[in-house]
């Protein structure tokens, strides 16, 4: 073997590294463009379909109705068999919440990452972690509160989902916001609360202040604040997190 044939494993590697691919999604590779050329080429003869009255057409499937959904475990696994998101054919595992069903107090992030497509719960990497200290410093733990985000598959490479990819998932959590009834709503991040309030200001001008959230004919409490993956990145600004925290902690115990 030459040296240049050794060295090419550890370059492929480093592009993949460099593309943002850090783990196999599957045992045996699929081409996923062969079935894609098979249709398309001219060469192949496409038999003409016919109506037939022993084979009558199979009617569409319908649409997921979120609102069908009667329990947070039974919109649970509607999303789980939910087909219409790109990013569920990438993702190992469904990532739909954490924390307990009763809690008064909902967060919200953007989406998951690596260590929550493996462990399938959301925020149980650093930055979950993180979180975790926090609420805890308020005297949260994780059976006072319910944690989700807004897509429920983490996205290739830890990317920013796509509006369509929060699209796809939007009605499922504007039903799972209605079914936990929470008292306060958090936002983790200007991504999310850009997309569950539907404005464009920065998370720096919605911070540190209480909005308002439309859920089921009631108004909800929602705080936005900074993501904990920023705060890994910008310590310094704990000190606003901190600010938000102390604002929920009063909310709390004036319900």
């Amino acid at each position: 073997m030459t040296q240049s044939q050794a060295k090419a494993p550890q370059a492929l590697l480093a592009w993949y590294e460099a593309m943002g691919v850090d783990e196999a999604i599957g045992d045996v590779p699929i081409d996923r463009f062969a079935p894609l050329l098979l249709v398309s080429s001219p060469h192949v003869a496409r038999p003409e379909r016919r109506p037939s009255a022993q084979s009558p057409a199979q009617p569409a499937v319908p649409a997921a109705r979120p609102g069908d959904a009667a329990t947070l475990q039974a919109l649970q696994e509607m999303v789980a068999s939910f087909e219409d998101c790109a990013l569920k054919r990438t993702a190992k595992t469904l990532c739909f919440a954490r924390g307990s069903e009763t809690a008064k107090i909902m967060l919200i992030g953007e989406a998951p990452g690596r260590d929550e497509d493996l462990q399938g719960k959301p925020f149980v990497g650093r930055a979950g972690q993180l979180l975790d200290r926090m609420l805890a410093a308020i005297g949260l733990g994780e059976s006072q509160v319910y944690i989700t985000n807004t897509v429920y598959w983490r996205p290739p490479g830890n990317r920013t989902p796509t509006p369509q990819e929060v699209a796809a998932c939007a009605p499922f959590l504007a039903r799972q916001i209605e079914l936990l009834n929470p008292g306060i709503l958090v936002l983790l991040g200007g991504a999310a609360a850009k997309n569950i309030l539907g404005v464009s200001e920065g998370i720096m001008r919605l911070r540190g202040k209480w909005l308002n959230y439309d859920c089921g004919g009631r108004s909800v409490a929602t705080l936005a604040t900074l993501h904990p993956a920023y705060l890994l990145r910008k310590p310094e600004e704990k000190r606003y997190a901190w600010r938000d925290l102390l604002m929920v902690k009063v909310a709390l115990e004036q319900q």
